[in-house]
């Protein structure tokens, strides 16, 4: 039990550290980054500020608005007796974001982005789209590692799920709504304010449909071994 319990924390940690990677990645190939950082990532260049910094405050309005969402839930559902407990995972992560912004940031001073071509012909599109699959890989993998031992929740996991349960629709159709609502004010920032598109390309709509698929292989390939080290049911 003990082990299955350290386990279960290691993958927890282990996942997040790869998923930190995998979004890194994803800004340095700069094709087009996750639709989850995409308004983070385009206020970030378009202003000169730090990226981890941004993704800070966008994960702590996430909180917010996690907060919000299950209050109302319930005072809609008073008998539920879990809302204390959902209370507190939702403030958890808020340090959580903390930490795993500072991992971005580490990731992003070590990891060296592809020089700008001035002639206009990029001639690292080969070595840029290798960057980018690698970079779906890691964020599902890491998504797929922490979300499934039931801990504290990335922000931007849990609003998703906040907002599946307030409109009574499964997680997934919630999660490509949010995509689609996160692309769409990364365009209208990057139109209004920089004149041209910022943070959204042919890597976006390959995140969309990349990285659920990896979730889901990894599952189909690791869940038997996975739940037998952490004590973990399957959770495809």
């Amino acid at each position: 039990m003990k082990n299955q319990k350290a386990n279960r924390i290691m993958f927890y940690i282990v996942g997040l550290l790869v998923l930190a990677l995998g979004l890194t990645l994803n800004t340095k190939a700069g094709l087009g980054v996750s639709p989850i950082i995409s308004v983070s990532y385009s206020v970030s260049q378009i202003f000169s500020l730090n990226f981890g910094n941004t993704t800070l405050f966008l994960y702590c309005v996430f909180v917010v608005v996690e907060l919000i969402l299950h209050s109302v839930q319930g005072r809609n559902h008073p008998e539920n007796k879990n809302r204390k407990l959902i209370f507190v995972m939702d403030l958890l992560q808020i340090p959580l974001s903390l930490i795993f912004t500072r991992f971005l940031n580490l990731f992003g001073s070590v990891l060296p982005a592809f020089p700008d071509d001035p002639t206009g012909f990029d001639q690292y599109f080969p070595q840029r789209l290798l960057i980018l699959i690698l970079a779906i890989v890691c964020t599902g993998i890491g998504a797929a590692m922490s979300l499934s031992m039931r801990i504290v929740p990335n922000p931007g996991d849990g609003i998703v799920q906040a907002i599946a349960d307030g409109i009574h629709k499964n997680v997934g159709f919630t999660k490509n709504c949010f995509d689609l609502l996160n692309i769409t004010i990364t365009i209208t920032l990057g139109l209004l304010l920089a004149g041209h598109l910022v943070g959204v390309g042919i890597g976006t709509v390959l995140a969309v449909i990349g990285v659920g698929r990896v979730i889901a292989l990894y599952h189909y390939l690791t869940h038997e071994k996975v739940a037998k080290l952490t004590g973990m049911a399957k959770n495809v």
